[in-house]
């Protein structure tokens, strides 16, 4: 069972006046050369994503996620109606041809016009069908082709499902079909990013071997959850989306051995952290996950796996904002983003990064 909120947190404690202008529409180039603000304690410190290997320990252990972003954004017609669906997550996929091969929760707009049995065709060649209207304002939609093929299909009629705050009237561009997936992604089944590991090149990876920084991969395929508002004033009636990970037993063994041996746990990105603070127990032992969580972390929490994490910049009243409170503390945190957003730092999904360490 996950520790509950605390029960006198509000909403509106985790506000805070963000400047449009200083919402990222593009990524800087190259990746690693965004500003990364160094948050130890009450001690602030500017620097660049390129400067991590001196901020990091030698022996300290990167946790990534290799989750790949999925073209999941689809835009069709229900007979002459334009319809856009956001993948959210699979419920079931098979690999043999058959109907409703394979079946996703997905946000459509406008819903409201859907109905049970409706077919939405994004080409001629393919198309779904709703099966389910949730009180929670998903559908759940099948497809007639299974996992590998449908995935062939997203990409051939697919865009990438950029976050609301990223304005593309025309649509997802080239820029966003590189930028918005790091150099690492392997296992498809994201619908967003995770965005602490945009800054990472072949480059600085190089440097972080070099100073004895070591690297894992886990897997938490990233929600279109993660878009959805806080709606409750108390934080903790909020309801937590879910998101599927795998955290395998050799990354288990290595990180436990890490541990043991002293060495600092760093989680590149809340989706790292979210997966390892799933897999521990109350002893701080990390065990093998495969598995949906729900995990909400929010000030009072009691850390067992991670002792820094490194992301970026988060929404006002976001449960990701909640999270890094959580880690580094309140008064810590609103001081760093009231000094990133005197020093023009960047926010959000293309913005610029953090390194937090946790708070005694």
């Amino acid at each position: 069972m996950f520790q509950q909120p605390n029960p006198s947190l509000l909403l509106s404690d985790f506000d805070f006046e963000l400047p449009e202008a200083r919402i990222a529409a593009h990524p800087v180039s190259p990746r690693d050369a965004a500003r990364l603000l160094h948050v130890s304690g009450g001690a602030l410190g500017d620097h660049h994503v390129f400067d991590l290997p001196d901020l990091l320990r030698e022996g300290d252990v990167l946790v990534m996620n290799d989750t790949k972003v999925v073209p999941a954004r689809l835009l069709g017609l229900r007979g002459t109606v334009k319809i856009e669906v956001l993948l959210n997550k699979p419920e079931h996929i098979s690999t043999q041809p058959q109907e409703h091969a394979c079946v996703w929760s997905a946000l459509a707009r406008p819903g409201k016009r859907l109905h049970v049995g409706d077919q939405i065709i994004f080409a001629p060649d393919f198309a779904c069908t709703v099966l389910e209207k949730r009180e929670s304002g998903e559908i759940l939609i099948g497809f007639n082709v299974p996992g590998v093929a449908l995935f062939a299909k997203l990409h051939a009629h697919g865009h990438i499902p950029l976050p609301p705050y990223i304005k593309r009237p025309e649509g997802d561009t080239d820029e966003d079909r590189q930028r918005y997936q790091t150099v690492y992604a392997k296992n498809e089944g994201a619908v967003a990013a995770p965005t602490a590991g945009l800054h990472f090149t072949p480059d600085l990876f190089a440097k972080l071997d070099a100073k004895g920084i070591s690297r894992e991969t886990l897997t938490l395929h990233v929600g279109a959850g993660t878009f959805l508002p806080v709606k409750t004033d108390r934080v903790a009636d909020h309801h937590m989306h879910a998101e599927w990970g795998e955290l395998p037993a050799d990354v288990c063994a290595r990180l436990n051995a890490a541990k043991a041996a002293g060495r600092r746990i760093v989680a590149v990105g809340t989706t790292s952290l979210r997966l390892l603070e799933s897999a521990v127990d109350e002893t701080g032992v990390l065990h093998p996950f495969a598995a949906e969580t729900a995990i909400f972390i929010t000030p009072g929490y009691t850390f067992k796996a991670v002792d820094a994490l490194m992301t970026n910049f988060h929404l006002p009243k976001s449960t990701l904002f909640m999270l890094v409170c959580a880690l580094a503390g309140m008064e810590n945190m609103k001081a760093a983003y009231a000094h990133a957003i005197a020093e023009k730092y960047r926010f959000y999904s293309y913005g610029d990064s953090s390194l937090l360490e946790k708070g005694l």
